[in-house]
């Protein structure tokens, strides 16, 4: 999986800068880091889900999650100040790279009527976001294990300063865009 990591060094590196004529290689942008959210509407009655999706998570990443807690109370969500809400991993370094090649070429084609990801998810300053409506294409995920189908959000943090520099890191990195 170290594989991601040498696409950066070997191939990106040299194509940004002589696609966006840096000076320094210290200017070519680089992935920060990856974080991964599941959000739960149905804790309060089922409060087993919250584990499920702590374990589903924890196999998909390889990392221990964090459980997200409401910061305010909505009356008419019904939802309390602290009460748990979901689960978070961020990834950096190797196990970012790892995931982010296990995304790109095992999760992503197992997803039915894949034509690339949408290039309209960036946030204006660099950064990427999608949402994924099922845990099942990740390749760990047994279908007869899990008891209910979630989705999640998969955040790419870059270094970029604007979402062409940064569409163009994650496409030379193996994003599959659409044209």
């Amino acid at each position: 999986m170290e594989q991601l990591r040498e696409t950066y060094k070997n191939e990106v590196i040299p194509a940004m800068m002589k696609k966006f004529e840096y000076k320094s290689v210290m200017q070519v942008p680089k992935l920060d880091k990856i974080v991964i959210n599941i959000g739960l509407g149905d804790t309060k009655d089922n409060p087993k889900a919250l584990d499920n999706a702590i374990n589903d998570l924890s196999l998909i990443t390889g990392q221990k999650p964090v459980i997200t807690k409401a910061k305010k109370s909505i009356a008419a969500f019904k939802l309390r100040e602290g009460a748990k809400i979901g689960c978070k991993v961020t990834l950096r370094a190797g196990k970012m790279y790892d995931f982010a090649y296990k995304f790109f070429n095992a999760a992503l084609p197992r997803v039915r009527d894949f034509r690339g990801v949408s290039s309209n998810s960036f946030d204006g300053r660099g950064n990427y976001s999608i949402g994924v409506k099922e845990q099942l294409i990740f390749p760990e995920i047994e279908y007869d294990k899990i008891d209910k189908i979630r989705g999640m959000d998969i955040i790419f943090v870059t270094t970029a300063k604007t979402d062409a520099e940064a569409k163009e890191l994650l496409s030379l990195l193996g994003m599959p865009f659409k044209n």
